[in-house]
């Protein structure tokens, strides 16, 4: 289904699941192409908050009377067809379209798109890139599946033929997209509950490549096995990165400071263009900033200089090792990652934060992942001293499928890890308080909940 824009000057677009962060991002798209925007959500967030600002109107609470009128309903993935605005926009005949079938339409009306796919950094490569296209005079718009201080939100409204994009794999919703150029930066095991298993996912990342004209780009991370093998599949000229001098774009001389931010010599081909230097920790962002530097100069133009003077005022999207502050002279910091290897590089990063002892408070996002990826998470935990895991959070899950978080637990447990099951977050709170000491870091992580329990934490 394509929009024709013309038919809904008098008639508004409304956006059920407002308050997500792509829907927010592809309502003020469309309400700056001129159309009438409406939305609801069932709370308010600092989305919502962002969209009234911009003058677009927000019902909290679903209900049949908010899309009385509307010429077109657009829903996210979270909608399910007995949510009251659904079922009545269905049952009236009202046009409706699914949140990524929309970001499609929008992608197919500008001549470069670039999107930002992988099961992993999705998020901080595509806001890195975003930071830097600012300092230049190309004014592209953005798509960003995050909260980002700079852009206010998730998006910015550009005024040229340029498109960026996260683009998801979830679902098979990036194939929605109309790409010009892609980069891959990793291919996992994630998302089990839509995908049969990693050969279907890597098909489903071949048939996205596919989109692509012998006139675009595919940067592809080398270091990533599944990533690179992409390579065989690929319709156009081949960049590559992150894997040393095999690599095209390449770190050379990397270190740490003493707060475990990274920096290193961007290397084109052998030759030195300039230090990358960041301000937030781990080797797995410095290499993040290493793809978007290279995809600004493969697909805009931009020079490494502009890259680096950009990101070093990088500061990282929401929920991702953000700090939500300090109790007791221990600092809590939380990161959105759900999958053992966003664990693993997660911990790699918090480790190289000046502290005592490390707390890691895991929920484990659907009962789906524990099952799949249990064994994963029993080797993920390693640079951790101790684990603490709450009830399974159960997403979109409505089956258990017999699966419980002391199997989690026990599965670290076997790995040498040590790894507690503490039901609740006030009774995690409790034990923290009782534990921790004055230089130890906590740090949550998950992409449930999690983020707003552990405010907890910092109650008496």
């Amino acid at each position: 289904m394509d929009i024709d824009f013309s038919t809904l000057k008098d008639k508004p677009v409304h956006f059920i699941g407002i308050g997500g962060c792509s829907m927010s991002g592809l309502a003020q798209i469309i309400h700056a192409n001129g159309l009438a925007v409406t939305g609801s959500d069932m709370k308010e967030s600092a989305f919502t908050h962002q969209l009234k600002k911009r003058n677009i109107p927000v019902t909290i609470g679903h209900d049949e009377k908010n899309v009385h009128g509307a010429g077109l309903v657009v829903y996210s993935a979270a909608i399910k067809p007995f949510n009251p605005e659904y079922a009545y926009a269905a049952s009236h005949n009202i046009p409706m379209l699914e949140r990524s079938k929309l970001l499609g339409i929008i992608s197919s009306r500008y001549k470069r798109v670039a999107c930002i796919a992988g099961c992993h950094g999705k998020t901080t490569i595509t806001s890195m890139l975003a930071l830097i296209m600012q300092n230049t005079e190309q004014d592209a718009t953005v798509h960003v599946g995050g909260m980002v201080d700079f852009l206010d939100g998730g998006v910015h409204i550009g005024t040229n033929d340029a498109f960026i994009t996260e683009a998801c794999e979830y679902v098979r919703s990036f194939l929605t997209l109309h790409p010009t150029h892609i980069l891959v930066n990793n291919i996992d095991d994630d998302h089990l509950d839509c995908y049969r298993d990693i050969d279907d996912i890597f098909d489903t990342f071949v048939e996205f490549i596919s989109k692509l004209d012998s006139s675009g780009i595919l940067l592809l991370n080398q270091s990533d096995e599944l990533a690179y093998r992409l390579k065989e599949h690929s319709p156009c000229r081949i960049v590559t990165y992150n894997n040393g001098p095999d690599s095209d774009w390449y770190l050379n001389n990397v270190s740490f400071n003493e707060l475990g931010c990274g920096s290193g010599d961007v290397t084109y081909h052998g030759e030195n263009l300039g230090r990358l230097e960041l301000t937030v920790p781990g080797l797995h962002n410095l290499r993040n900033a290493l793809a978007a530097s290279a995809f600004a100069y493969e697909v805009f133009g931009v020079d490494v200089a502009t890259s680096i003077r950009s990101l070093k005022n990088y500061k990282l999207a929401g929920r991702r090792f953000e700090f939500m502050g300090e109790r007791n002279g221990v600092k809590v910091f939380h990161d959105y990652a759900h999958h053992p290897s966003e664990i693993a590089a997660c911990l790699q990063a918090a480790k190289l934060v000046p502290h005592n002892k490390l707390w890691v408070v895991f929920q484990c996002n659907s009962y789906t992942r524990a099952r799949t990826l249990k064994d994963k998470y029993a080797l993920c935990f390693s640079d951790a001293d101790e684990v603490i895991m709450p009830d399974i959070y159960p997403g979109r899950d409505t089956d258990t499928q017999g699966m419980h978080a002391r199997d989690v637990v026990a599965a670290v447990n076997a790995n040498s890890a040590i790894c507690l099951y503490i039901p609740t977050f006030e009774e995690i709170k409790d034990y923290l308080h009782k534990n921790w000491q004055p230089g130890d870091i906590v740090i949550t992580l998950g992409s449930g909940d999690v983020n707003k329990q552990q405010l907890i934490f910092f109650e008496d």
